[in-house]
């Protein structure tokens, strides 16, 4: 199967969607399908608003109808509600073609962290954007129930994967002898990090990764290890590093930063919410609780081994399969609807004869 991926989210962004899909087309390949990405790259971009470092694509529909033409996708799925996305979106519905889509963010807390927008409105557009696609595809049970709360249909399971062999348990100590309590991910209001940082915590903190909030929380918390971006082997060892990965979002709908985390072992600490609720299992790989300096301490007495192998459970050639299965069942219930259609229309002929 050959897919277009249509998303604004892609390289040099460093976040959990580009990561899904960046590992996902690897695995893809190695079932013999291809994944063809459709990104802000082959637009003009513009600085996003409140996050001036991410390019904001300004699609034109002949070049966008250009490039999905000449890649001749068999399927279509569309993994960002951007500009990117809705210009995907149009051209399927001009051409009655029929596509996936993946729900990957929660707008709605995002925008109503820095404007005075309600939620109720975003969601209104996110479930807009949704209404046509043959599937929607969440990553966890906790967040395709909310989705479905708020009117979402046509829901389809897909979860996430985990890299073992570089995720792993390391003899390392980057930041000292402990103990270490570390975040990473994008450093932004809407990941709600200074409830990390507020903590009355043993050892040292340690925040890994860049965002719009970086030198703000640099200069308001000096006792605290800010290491910028790391990728690759240099995310792992400082991981592997950690006595305890603390989690404090409260809007992330998956939070892949805790499988990978989980990998090498290392215990999580968040709030019982969508996200961890789903990943972390209480006692074994973390400690969820509405008291996150309590979860941070009580997860520190937790068996790193055992951290470790509840992740192993997240593959991602599992992810990949389901990802496939997903499109071809979605796309197959539109052949019989449409098929069905059709004979009510023939029926209908027949009895007015």
């Amino acid at each position: 199967m050959r897919i277009l991926l249509a998303t604004d989210a892609w390289t040099p962004q460093i976040n959990g969607v580009v990561r899904t899909y960046q590992r996902l087309a690897e695995e893809l390949k190695l079932i013999g399908s291809d994944l063809v990405v459709m990104g802000p790259e082959n637009f003009r971009c513009v600085p996003c608003p409140s996050y001036p470092e991410i390019g904001l694509a300004m699609p034109d529909r002949r070049h966008c109808e250009s490039l999905i033409e000449r890649a001749r996708p068999d399927a279509i799925h569309i993994a960002t509600e951007g500009p990117v996305g809705w210009m995907a979106r149009a051209y399927c519905k001009r051409r009655r073609r029929p596509f996936t889509t993946s729900f990957h963010t929660r707008f709605a807390d995002y925008v109503s962290a820095r404007w005075p927008i309600p939620e109720s409105w975003v969601y209104a557009v996110q479930r807009r954007f949704h209404q046509r696609s043959a599937g929607v595809m969440v990553a966890t049970e906790g967040m395709a129930a909310d989705l479905r709360r708020r009117g979402f249909e046509r829901l389809l399971p897909w979860t996430r994967g985990v890299d073992t062999a570089l995720f792993r348990p390391q003899p390392v100590r980057l930041f000292g002898s402990g103990p270490v309590f570390l975040y990473a991910g994008r450093v932004a209001v809407e990941k709600n990090i200074e409830a990390f940082l507020n903590l009355e915590l043993p050892g040292v903190k340690v925040v890994v990764g860049d965002g719009p909030q970086l030198a703000e929380l640099e200069t308001r918390y000096p006792a605290v290890t800010f290491t910028g971006v790391r990728e690759g082997q240099d995310l792992a060892r400082c991981y592997a590093s950690a006595d305890v990965f603390v989690f404090p979002s409260l809007t992330d709908t998956f939070g892949m930063v805790m499988l990978e985390a989980m990998a090498c072992g290392v215990p999580v600490a968040a709030f019982p919410v969508i996200g961890p609720k789903d990943l972390v299992v209480p006692g074994v790989s973390g400690v969820l609780g509405d008291d996150l300096q309590a979860a941070a301490l009580g997860a520190m007495a937790l068996e790193r081994p055992r951290v470790r192998e509840a992740a192993l459970a997240f593959t991602w050639q599992a992810a990949a399969k389901i990802f496939i299965a997903n499109i071809e069942g979605a796309l197959a219930q539109v052949r019989l609807r449409e098929e069905a259609a059709q004979r009510r229309i023939r029926m209908g002929r027949a009895s007015a004869v």
